[in-house]
């Protein structure tokens, strides 16, 4: 598949794919989930951050519990 293709498929123009292959920081991860779905790989992003032993931490944390307010539109 081209990076034309590739793009095409997950609607994102080439220069927002080129960005994403680059590794920067400006590209939503709406985009990121979009191209990887079109890739066939997301049903890999339950592994990401599986063994951070950091996301753990903070998933363990007493203010991880903490419910917030619904915003109203």
């Amino acid at each position: 598949m081209t990076q034309a293709d590739l793009a095409t498929r997950a609607n994102v123009n080439r220069l927002t794919l080129s960005r994403l292959e680059r590794g920067e920081l400006t590209v939503s991860l709406d985009v990121l989930f979009r191209v990887l779905g079109v890739l066939g790989l997301d049903g890999d992003l339950d592994n990401v951050a599986r063994d951070d032993e950091l996301a753990a931490s903070c998933r363990m944390h007493p203010s991880a519990s903490i419910q917030r307010k619904p915003t109203t539109p």
